[in-house]
């Protein structure tokens, strides 16, 4: 029975459908306290006094917890693999605040009343210091975000905490200033994206209890239950044998579930009283006290020779990493991975950034991790030189391309692009918008004029080197099969595509293959889902585990039916020898492992590890139309075209349904997303009223198609498609605006007023 390249119904559809208890809120203790947090109304302050005396006295308050009541071991919130480039430094609670809206205590109470009637009898005075809140001023700033002396670093990422430098990455390949002199037309110009909220569905939440052998147990909604329980292990100072976390079902999570945000808190409350608790965020605080995309302030300069051929790409970032530096490493090389390489004519390339400490809410990891950024100043300043040369931009982008066999300049020395469609998915997607039929600008009536813009993307698969998931797969004493992962689904359809990858091995309908995932004492390690890994690298591990377990189930068939392993034929459900004189059914061999009767017995697994020394990147060519209001400048989005390179489809419903929504994430981002703060700086963008995010009136009509290479080094040649999806839809709009009205717009997001002061005025109404 084949499944790969079927469109099935998620596995969990009936219960989500359903209304049936999934979510990490419908398990919550009824005993549970509950757990607020009293936070700090200004942007960088030192705590001088704090009085919880009257909090305390409160009928319901169980306990109010302080800086002075933490354990004193430095951390980082980031889910990474061990050990991680992202800085350790930040506590529990804190003497310092760096943000509005950090934690200054911990209320815990016997029900939510009670704990918010509790805070505002907390007294704290601060010292209030000047915040850092200009980008181009945090460097040497005389406000130090962190002037502690143990904040540690498990690798070089070129910090300098006093100077307020998070990270400083700089690579340069060939002479790049010796090669832009000898281009003819050179491109160069400053480009911002914002940052932006993950804005899930389902805030942050997690509660705990302590289980009946002294251990804690944290059920949260997470991406990353290892990483989290590596993380509470170092900051409470217990070893991981005593924490058991489980992730239920995430109502989404994109990237910002990644970083443990309450977890933490949660853990210390729990451990601490022995008790069950519990903190759920509101809206407000999942805005705020969360993470965001970081902020970057680009200089960019591409240099290209008469025909067209670029030879050079220097691209520097100034990064917001926010209060803590949050995955601010890995976002900004990741950034450099999956940009630099779209076009590999180059004979020089420069890519660098400078992170620095700023007291804003902490960057993090966003679907896209570092791409979406860059590759909005990258394919905007393509599409101005395809104008400059008085090119077709897609006839320049294709001129550039990376091909299949060659090796960036920024790739590692065992490093070449391995699979790939590109030059095929742009042809393909040109052709669903009419790109060489239709004109890119027009006069749709006397108010509104249309455009056509187009970018391309990269992403990667998995992170090289490190992403190493395991996966078990068990026989049951019924016949049937249970996948054991660590991965995490959140909504995406993952443990429906890695039931489909295990069972086009053992052959077994879907129905007879049940996912567990996300319980540290259940399931076997895995890095959690994040950096587009599940489908690449957990699924390459589901297949190995399954060929391993059929194996194993074929040798014990053939000892029951007295044959020879190689004359046996199974299909996950009955073994048959090839001559059709003898049969089984695994319903009939499982029980009889069970009992030491027959000529063997002990429970069949199958189990599997696997890492990849490579990140084959997807590949993602769009087109987006929109029209253009030219007495407001407001920018409506009409068709986008997509064709994206993925590998093999294994579930086609689920690949679409990823694109879309990734589309739709970056229509935001291009469009309506922003994250403002006051002069004083406070999050002004801190509820669904002032942060718009896009509905389904605001996206226009999806167009999506595939074109399917074959990866060799995963299974059925697959690659990743949760991230690429998102990175096109900011280059390709602000392309589209461009050619409808001239406005060359370079600071995300592109509102209606930016549109309309930048539009030619011959457009003007």
């Amino acid at each position: 029975m084949k499944h790969v390249g079927k469109s099935y119904k998620k596995v969990d559809h009936k219960g989500i459908l359903s209304g049936k208890p999934a979510y990490t809120g419908d398990f919550i203790p009824k005993d549970a306290l509950v757990i607020k947090v009293l936070r700090s109304p200004h942007a960088m302050a030192r705590i001088t006094d704090i009085d919880v005396s009257k909090a305390l006295l409160a009928p319901g308050v169980e306990a109010v917890y302080t800086y002075k009541d933490v354990p004193k071991t430095r951390f980082t919130l980031a889910g990474q693999s061990y050990p991680e480039p992202s800085a350790y430094d930040a506590l529990i609670l804190d003497e310092i605040v760096r943000y509005v809206g950090d934690e200054v205590a911990l209320v815990v109470a016997r029900d939510e009343a009670t704990a918010l009637k509790a805070i505002p009898l907390i007294k704290v005075k601060y010292e209030v210091m000047k915040p850092v809140l200009d980008l181009h001023t945090a460097i040497d700033n005389e406000t130090i975000v962190h002037p502690e002396d143990d904040i540690h670093f498990n690798m070089n990422v070129g910090a300098e905490p006093k100077r307020n430098i998070a990270i400083s990455y700089h690579k340069t390949v060939g002479d790049v200033e010796g090669e832009l002199a000898k281009c003819d037309h050179i491109v160069e110009g400053t480009y911002y994206n914002q940052a932006t909220v993950q804005s899930a569905m389902e805030p942050f939440q997690t509660f705990g209890y302590i289980d009946a052998l002294g251990r804690l147990v944290l059920v949260s909604s997470t991406q990353i239950v290892f990483h989290v329980r590596r993380h509470v292990s170092r900051a409470l100072g217990i070893p991981t044998s005593k924490i058991r976390v489980i992730k239920p079902r995430i109502g989404g999570g994109f990237g910002s579930k990644q970083t443990a945000c309450t977890e933490l808190m949660v853990a210390f409350v729990t451990w601490k009283l022995q008790k069950p608790a519990v903190l759920v965020y509101e809206r407000k605080e999942a805005q705020t006290c969360s993470t965001t995309r970081h902020g970057r302030d680009w200089n960019i300069r591409i240099g290209a020779d008469k025909d067209g051929i670029i030879k050079v790409i220097d691209m520097y970032a100034l990064t917001d990493a926010g209060a803590h530096g949050t995955h601010a490493f890995t976002t900004t090389t990741a950034a450099e991975h999956k940009s630099v390489p779209l076009y590999n004519k180059n004979t020089a390339v420069h890519y660098g950034s400078e992170a620095v400490y700023m007291n804003h809410s902490p960057g993090g990891a966003f679907r896209g991790y570092g791409a979406t950024e860059a590759l909005w100043p990258l394919e905007c300043a393509v599409n101005r030189l395809a104008d400059e040369l008085g090119m077709d931009t897609a006839e320049l982008r294709q001129k550039n391309l990376i091909a299949v066999g060659e090796q960036s300049l920024v790739y590692d020395e065992d490093e070449y692009m391995e699979s790939g469609l590109f030059q095929e998915a742009v042809e393909k997607v040109k052709k669903m918008a009419g790109w060489d039929e239709r004109p890119h600008s027009w006069q749709i009536d006397d108010r509104y004029r249309g455009g056509l813009g187009m970018s391309l993307a990269l992403q990667g698969s998995g992170i090289a080197k490190i992403d190493t998931a395991s996966v078990e797969i068990r026989l049951g004493d019924d016949g049937r099969y249970t996948l054991y992962t660590g991965s995490s689904d959140m909504g995406m359809g993952s443990n429906t595509v890695l039931a489909q990858m295990a069972c086009e091995i053992i052959g077994c309908p879907m129905e007879y293959m049940t996912v567990v995932e996300s319980d540290t004492d259940v399931v076997p390690f895995d890095p959690g889902s994040y950096a587009s890994s599940t489908t690449y690298v957990t699924g390459t591990a589901a297949k190995m585990a399954a060929e391993e377990l059929v194996k194993k189930i074929v040798d014990t068939f053939a000892k029951f039916m007295d044959v020879e392993a190689d004359t046996i034929e199974f299909d996950g459900l009955v073994a048959t020898t090839k001559d059709g004189s003898k049969t089984m059914t695994v319903a009939e061999l499982a029980p009889k492992l069970l009992v030491n009767f027959g000529p063997t017995y002990g429970q069949l697994s199958g189990f599997a590890s696997w890492g990849s020394h490579t990140s084959p990147p997807p590949f993602m060519a769009s087109i987006a139309e929109v029209k253009v209001d030219t007495q407001t400048g407001q920018v409506t989005p009409v068709n986008f075209y997509s064709v994206v390179d993925c590998g093999t489809v294994i579930n086609p419903t689920l690949a679409r349904v990823q694109v879309e929504g990734g589309v739709v994430q970056g229509i935001g981002m291009a469009l309506y997303e922003d994250v403002r703060y006051s002069a004083s700086g406070k999050l002004e963008t801190d509820t669904f009223m002032t942060y718009k995010i896009p509905t389904r009136q605001d996206m226009g009509t999806l167009h999506t198609e595939f074109v399917e290479s074959y990866e060799p080094t995963s299974a059925y040649g697959v690659k990743s498609i949760g991230e690429v999806v998102i990175n096109t839809a900011c280059p390709s709009i602000q392309h589209a605006i461009k050619n409808a009205v001239g406005a060359d717009v370079r600071t995300l997001p592109m509102t209606p007023e930016k549109v309309f002061m930048g539009m030619d005025e011959k457009y003007k109404v």
